[in-house]
């Protein structure tokens, strides 16, 4: 059972919990550069570190890794190819993507809707 915040905005419920995307380039979070760490927008668990962000050019904020533990994973055919989806651990929310594209030590992008996170300034 998916638990939802009653606070999300119609944008982040369609894309947190039904299959949803936000436009490319739509996120504020594109051009965040400060110190800090992104949390998942519908239940607060620290997803991200700042230092771990990147710009992929993909249009959504992006990342080569997440914090340890933090997520699910699934495989998507909804564009009818297969595609490794990835949920919040916590509370189930639908975040992005994950692709084998991404810069070293990882290799890995996580292809983030801006919607699904919230940015917290280091202190």
């Amino acid at each position: 059972m998916k638990k939802k915040n009653p606070n999300l905005t119609a944008e982040q419920k369609l894309v947190m919990f039904e299959d949803g995307t936000e436009p490319p380039g739509s996120s504020e979070l594109n051009n965040e550069k400060r110190d800090g760490s992104y949390h998942c927008a519908n239940c607060g668990v620290r997803l991200f570190s700042s230092d771990s962000k990147y710009e992929s050019g993909s249009g959504w904020p992006s990342f080569f890794q997440s914090l340890p533990d933090v997520f699910e994973t699934k495989t998507d055919y909804l564009l009818g190819y297969a595609r490794t989806e990835y949920h919040c651990k916590n509370c189930d929310a639908h975040h992005g993507h994950v692709f084998e594209d991404g810069p070293k030590p990882t290799g890995k992008r996580y292809c983030n809707n801006g919607v699904c996170l919230v940015f917290k300034i280091k202190n």
